[in-house]
């Protein structure tokens, strides 16, 4: 499964700072769930803000809303195979397994991706969408965040609305397929938050993204609590 191992370093450090490196060296995805979510998601949540520029940033969701412990490690577990899935559909999505969520990643080489200047869903980005959505109605104890972003070209204000026409074309085309809007927020950050370099070519496609965090909805999270208090 593919990691951005800036970001889930800076994740794991903060587990370790407050655990000790021993707790999350060599732990699996699940594991990592388990240890993270212990530490508390405000604290870690605030490090991901950091490192982020933004509290509500697609990894700062999921940090944010862990539960942590045995319950976490559950809900780990669920989110491992939901991730797995999302990899084996999407080939072309980058899928980074953080915590208690997913973090899912499509720019412009990845499935879903748009014209210049457009934020209609073409045909390959339906393709794309209706696989997705088949996933989560398979899993249907978690919530979705959409963000949109874009490269620096252009004005702030430009694309600030093209991030925000971008997001919610990819919300609308999900609810469309009988998703439930109760799941889906959307979120937009024009040009704010660049993951890569803009003064690049190959840095501004990858820039023109939309990510998805995928995090448990509080059915999920009851199922996990009862089912590691019986345990």
């Amino acid at each position: 499964m593919k990691t951005i191992m800036n970001r889930t370093f800076a994740v794991l450090i903060a587990a370790g700072m407050l655990f000790g490196c021993d707790a999350v060296k060599n732990a699996n995805n699940k594991q990592k769930g388990a240890v993270i979510g212990s530490t508390g998601g405000a604290v870690i949540g605030g490090v991901i803000g950091n490192n982020t520029g933004d509290g509500n940033t697609a990894l700062g969701a999921i940090i944010g809303g862990v539960v942590g412990g045995a319950a976490g490690a559950y809900i780990g577990d669920r989110m491992d195979k939901q991730a797995q899935k999302i990899e084996e559909e999407i080939p072309g999505a980058e899928v980074e397994r953080v915590g208690e969520g997913i973090n899912v990643t499509f720019d412009e080489s990845s499935g879903v991706y748009f014209d210049t200047e457009k934020y209609n869903i073409n045909a390959k980005s339906q393709e794309t969408l209706n696989k997705l959505a088949d996933i989560f109605k398979e899993y249907p104890n978690s919530n979705i965040l959409v963000e949109g972003h874009t490269d620096s070209t252009g004005s702030e204000s430009y694309n600030l609305t093209l991030s925000k026409n971008r997001a919610q074309a990819v919300t609308n085309y999900l609810l469309g397929q009988g998703l439930s809007g109760g799941r889906f927020d959307t979120k937009w950050y024009g040009e704010a938050q660049p993951k890569y370099d803009n003064s690049t070519a190959e840095g501004r496609a990858k820039n023109r993204r939309v990510e998805l965090a995928i995090v448990a909805n509080e059915e999920l999270k009851e199922e996990a609590k009862k089912a590691t208090e019986e345990n």
